[in-house]
């Protein structure tokens, strides 16, 4: 994981995927970002929902060094022991535990809705509200 690295949920990559608003927030830190294989099996479900190739989606990410975290059994088990610390927060089960093991490192996390995570020990950057 990279020191500057910036955490994306599925809907961050979305917004890129369909130039939604905050798109060319995302793009601006997408080079070295990080993503669960969670999210990152979300991203790829709403592309074939709209009928399109999910290789493209994997080049981009490739091409933007984008890392995708392994959401393997350890990492399982310490989201659901994140579970009552990020519960009050509304933090997804798939960006708890990947920003908690390197919060030090992180730059923040961009989401594309609030869902309660103003109160996390780390930034979090709306991407609908960029302009």
């Amino acid at each position: 994981m990279s020191v500057t690295s910036v955490v994306l949920d599925a809907s961050a990559v979305i917004a890129v995927l369909n130039s939604e608003p905050g798109a060319e927030l995302v793009l601006g830190v997408l080079a070295g970002s990080i993503i669960s294989a969670v999210n990152y099996s979300e991203v790829l479900k709403k592309t074939i929902e709209r009928c399109q190739a999910i290789r493209p989606v994997a080049a981009l990410l490739q091409g933007y060094r984008v890392e995708i975290v392994p959401f393997d059994e350890a990492l399982a088990t310490t989201s659901a022991e994140l579970y009552p610390q990020t519960k009050a927060h509304g933090c997804p089960l798939p960006i708890a535990p990947v920003w908690r093991s390197g919060s030090a490192q992180l730059q923040g996390v961009y989401v594309r809705k609030r869902m309660g995570l103003v109160s996390l020990p780390i930034k979090v950057k709306l991407i609908r509200n960029a302009h």
